[in-house]
């Protein structure tokens, strides 16, 4: 046991998150793990368009054009939502870091993009699906019913690409499933919140809402449940994640993940009661 225990612990200090690299250029695999998440989403959404034919009349052609407006808005939303929520003053003075691949705060070096933020990626997807739900004349709560499920599974492959970067650690415990993260400030041992997230915001999450989207009947609830869920259960997981040095606590003692978390949370829940209200109205003219 002890064995295992020191093994564990130690296990971020053990790994290379650089696949390959060629000069300063590299590739680490995190980018890898992003392009897994797609692909599975892709393939989900796929299954559910051939076995759910009478409810989702999209073709794979039109499917895939769909996801990759959703990749766009995400990285650009992703990247976007960073700058904006966690380190504007500093990109303020440095806008060029904002979009390219390199810092010149200290000399001129290659970086690659660092800095992507959950909650600007899910507004930069929501734009993207609006867009495209309008050029192609689609509505827009009917494709969410059908990618939104799809969608959890791939925070798993997300969150095990931050593990193994050894970002987004936790904070310091005691407990014997804490970590050594050669990047934490300090020696002590930390909660593995990246792998909490992939399993509570990936798995857990991912069953739930794949196990309802056939009995929720409202067209567009899947998002609200989506957003609700995700809120609630990043919302907790913060408690452990080792808020951004440069911001703290932004809200009491609330980190600025959980305020973002918390608006998605009633986001959802006035969505839904939005959903609510109308089939109460509709009920009653039709009756």
């Amino acid at each position: 046991m002890d064995t295992f225990l020191h093994w564990w612990q130690h296990l971020p200090e053990q790994m290379n998150p650089v696949l390959f690299q060629i000069g300063e250029f590299r590739i680490q695999y995190y980018g890898l793990m992003y392009l897994v998440a797609f692909t599975l989403t892709y393939i989900l959404s796929l299954w559910r368009i051939r076995h759910e034919k009478q409810r989702f009349q999209m073709n794979s052609e039109t499917l895939l054009n769909l996801t990759t407006a959703l990749v766009l808005g995400l990285v650009i939303g992703a990247r976007l939502g960073y700058v904006v929520f966690y380190n504007f003053s500093y990109y303020l003075d440095h806008p060029l870091e904002i979009i390219l691949p390199f810092q010149f705060s200290d000399g001129f070096h290659f970086t690659g993009i660092t800095g992507m933020s959950y909650h600007g990626g899910l507004i930069g997807t929501v734009i993207a699906m609006i867009i495209f739900a309008r050029s192609n004349k689609l509505d827009f709560f009917h494709a969410t019913d059908l990618i939104v499920p799809c969608i959890p599974l791939g925070y798993t492959f997300g969150r095990i690409g931050n593990f193994i970067n050894g970002e987004l650690y936790g904070r310091v415990t005691e407990l014997s499933i804490g970590m050594y993260f050669p990047f934490s400030p300090g020696l002590e041992r930390r909660h593995p919140s990246q792998l909490y997230e992939a399993f509570f915001e990936g798995i857990v999450l991912f069953g739930v809402l794949w196990a309802i989207k056939g009995r929720v009947k409202t067209t567009g609830a899947m998002l609200a449940f989506y957003l609700m869920g995700y809120g609630l259960v990043r919302f907790f997981i913060e408690y452990t994640r080792e808020p951004d040095a440069h911001l703290g606590f932004v809200f009491l003692s609330f980190s600025m993940g959980q305020v973002l978390c918390m608006a998605m949370i009633l986001s959802g829940g006035l969505l839904l009661g939005f959903f609510w209200r109308q089939q109460r109205v509709s009920g009653k003219q039709t009756s």
